[in-house]
């Protein structure tokens, strides 16, 4: 049908121009075409006032026409530039929401940490005075510990709470137990007593299973957010093909060239081109709406009964019970103690004249609101909690903006022929590629390889674009931390084998000096590379997904 409708127009063509050599002695005017020409900002010298043969055209029909060689090849640049420009307007809503998004993520939860280390600080100072003054340290390592494995910082969250119950432990063994003298051994003796008498309760069990989970979730969420926003800037940089510019040119400044500037194009002839020309971008789709879906998912436990709100705020509460539970447990935990680590030697010091029992039945208690704490800045509790309320907000903003990206990129062509307000929807009065009428081929599905019967656009589905396939293991590989992250695993700290990271590792340099020896480009080079680097269970995955595609390049 499509070569039918083909022959018809060449015949068409050929009886116009036989016609028009024939019977009209007069060429018409090219006045429009210099006109919307000139608004373009190109030069009018040596641009025709009436037609002329067009022998010389390599893209547009080649009857009589308003078009010199060189307004072609500028028409054919400002083809390219238009393109990317129509690209890059139509994803810059949505790479605007990533890039807002992640910056208000980032900034409420880390203010949330900053709060809530204000508050234990304010509580603790008026709770236990200056033995938390002495001690404060302590506390204070645990909180930049929090915000340094939330920033992509190489901490273990499980072993940084089990130190800090250890370090606890030492000092209040040697608070309450001040009469005698400990040495660094005795000390480390008294911390593997932790997990056997739980001289803390079950409080540093259930606080770290609380932490764990909502900070793998917060961490990964907003690493989502920034691997979003880099897979959507850099697939927005599009490559236009020769074909792609060539298709353009026809569809987009043809009609300059047979006089008539202000003929759009057919809606079905814009979608064949753009499907033609994004068909590598349209392949991103699936992986990209896993990615979303994986996204939607560690939001929902961000909101959920484990949500960071429920761990942060009462975190100075919670410690608090801890230590009243080991000041009420200390003769027990003490007697254990000195049986299993031996008796440590008097310090010659007695207790203070103001007990440290008494220092410490000051148990922690709900504040009046006359009474509640208030930081040097004036942040209360108060302050704590309408910052989550916003930060709540946030992530339900985040949420919607999320689903609204579903299907994005197989959807960008025609969003670009719809929204770009580049075709005409009369489809008796549109340009068709040849003339002013009806489009008659099918519109192809989106894809690569659906491409190979696109009628507009001559697409190498043998060839898929390398910038794509990175971009798509990117995706992948944050799509499974996003997984992990759901059900509270942290998977860079799950293959904690040093053997099987040097070796993988290894496996990645020698694959990159193949790269550059042969001087390829395909692989784990952008943002997949600072994946899969920091994620060594996920790392060889990555290297084998990279030779894949290097073999499909060198067929």
């Amino acid at each position: 049908m499509y070569a039918m409708w083909r022959l018809q127009v060449a015949l068409c063509t050929l009886s116009v121009l036989s016609l028009s050599s024939g019977g009209e002695s007069k060429a018409r005017s090219c006045s429009e075409v210099r006109q919307a020409y000139n608004a373009k900002g190109f030069s009018l010298v040596n641009v025709p006032h009436q037609e002329i043969s067009g022998e010389h055209l390599r893209v547009c029909p080649q009857g009589y026409t308003c078009c010199t060689s060189e307004m072609e090849d500028k028409l054919n640049q400002q083809s390219k530039l238009e393109f990317e420009k129509l690209v890059e307007e139509s994803s810059h809503k949505m790479r605007t929401t990533f890039v807002s998004r992640h910056k208000k993520f980032d900034e409420f939860f880390l203010e949330l940490l900053d709060n809530s280390e204000k508050s234990l600080n304010s509580m603790f100072t008026r709770t236990y005075g200056k033995l938390y003054m002495q001690n404060s340290e302590v506390f204070q390592d645990l909180f930049t510990e929090l915000k340094r494995y939330y920033t992509g910082g190489n901490v273990n969250l499980e072993e940084m709470l089990n130190d800090f119950w250890s370090r606890l432990l030492e000092r209040m063994f040697q608070l309450l137990n001040s009469q005698y003298h400990f040495t660094d051994d005795y000390l480390e003796c008294v911390s593997k007593y932790t997990d056997q008498l739980k001289p803390f309760g079950d409080i540093p069990r259930k606080l770290k299973a609380q932490v764990t989970r909502a900070f793998i979730a917060a961490r990964t969420f907003v690493q989502g957010l920034m691997v979003g926003r880099e897979v959507a800037n850099r697939v927005a940089k599009v490559n236009v093909a020769p074909a792609c510019v060539k298709a353009l040119t026809r569809m987009l400044y043809c009609p300059y060239c047979r006089g008539m500037p202000g003929l759009k194009p057919c809606p079905n002839y814009c979608h064949n081109v753009m499907r033609g020309c994004l068909a590598n971008q349209a392949d991103l789709d699936s992986e990209w709406n896993l990615f979303i879906d994986a996204m939607l998912l560690v939001a929902d436990r961000l909101q959920g009964p484990s949500n960071i709100e429920a761990v942060i705020q009462p975190i100075d509460i919670k410690i608090s019970d801890a230590i009243m539970t080991m000041q009420d447990n200390s003769m027990q935990v003490s007697a254990k103690v000195f049986q299993g680590c031996g008796q440590p030697k008097p310090s010659g010091i007695g207790r203070s004249a103001r007990g440290i029992s008494d220092v410490f039945s000051g148990r922690f208690r709900p504040y009046t609101p006359e009474e509640r704490p208030t930081t040097a800045a004036g942040t209360s509790l108060d302050r704590l909690r309408a910052v989550w309320r916003t930060m709540q907000h946030s992530v339900i903003d985040i949420k919607e903006k999320l689903k609204e990206s579903r299907r994005f990129w197989s959807n960008l062509p025609d969003d670009i022929c719809a929204k770009g307000k580049l075709t005409e929807p009369d489809e008796e009065q549109c340009w068709n590629s040849h003339t002013k009428g009806r489009y008659f081929p099918e519109v192809v599905k989106e894809g690569l390889t659906n491409q190979v019967n696109n009628p507009e656009v001559e697409v190498d589905i043998t060839r898929p674009d390398t910038l794509i396939r990175q971009q798509i293991m990117a995706l992948r590989v944050m799509t499974n931390k996003l997984k992990n992250a759901y059900n509270g695993n942290d998977i860079y700290f799950q293959d904690s084998s040093k053997l099987s990271y040097l070796l993988i590792f290894a496996l990645y340099q020698l694959h990159t000096q193949i790269l550059r020896a042969t001087n390829k480009t395909c692989g784990c080079m952008t943002a997949a590379t600072i994946i899969c680097t920091s994620a060594p269970s996920l790392l060889l995955s990555c290297l084998f997904f990279s030779w894949e595609q290097c073999l499909l390049q060198q067929r």
